[in-house]
């Protein structure tokens, strides 16, 4: 689906957007809840959506906010497939670098600093192609030295489910915001005509590959 035009832009129309979004995609099953209820427990993030189109432009990599469903709702390799690229119809998918049990073990941050455990809106995201071709581990200091948050697993997945736009060819993004204990940094791009979500060394930069970041994230 496409987002709501720049010119347009309403929080309200862009959050129940995103709410049918989810929907379609068959979220509310994932989640074991009837339609009805899932779209209850999202309700209450209306209100915090930003009133603003500043920094609406999802071709460029910049959104006011996304609409995240955790793990806890409904599971990476579950949610990952449902992603496409934008025009495209090839489902995302999980890489098998990741080890059987791998996915489990890279979860948020303390420094992300969860705001609810289930669902929450992600404001003033930014997919960071300024960092393709710096180090990973350089680029995560230079964007907590600017007070931004990075994207967890759930949120890059959420990014691209809501705004496929903003994945294209030289200018994906790391995940920094999701580790495991190692020197591994999630990241999704793009492989076979499909989103991929993977992961690559903290310390070995790539030329296409950028690290995505937020302003912040509020709860109901």
């Amino acid at each position: 689906m496409s987002a709501v035009g720049t010119a347009h832009f309403d929080p309200a129309a862009e959050f129940d957007r995103q709410v049918r979004t989810l929907t379609e995609l068959g979220y509310p099953k994932l989640s074991g809840l009837p339609a009805e209820e899932f779209a209850a427990l999202l309700e209450p993030l209306r209100a915090a959506a930003p009133a603003t189109e500043q920094g609406y432009d999802p071709e460029a990599g910049r959104v006011p906010f996304v609409l995240v469903v955790t793990r806890e709702i409904a599971p990476v390799e579950e949610t990952m497939p449902r992603t496409t690229l934008h025009g495209g119809k090839l489902p995302g998918f999980v890489d098998r670098s990741f080890e059987p049990g791998a996915l489990e073990r890279f979860v948020a941050t303390e420094e992300t600093d969860l705001p609810d455990q289930r669902a929450y809106l992600l404001t003033g995201v930014e997919r960071g192609e300024e960092f393709c071709g710096v180090v990973p581990r350089d680029a995560m200091d230079t964007i907590a030295g600017r007070g931004r948050t990075l994207l967890t697993i759930e949120e890059g997945v959420a990014l691209v489910t809501h705004f496929p736009q903003v994945l294209v060819k030289n200018k994906c993004f790391s995940l920094g915001g999701s580790r495991s204990g190692d020197r591994r940094v999630p990241a999704i791009w793009i492989s076979q005509q499909a989103p991929k979500l993977g992961w690559c060394w903290e310390g070995n930069p790539h030329t296409w590959l950028g690290m995505a970041s937020a302003a912040g994230r509020r709860a109901r």
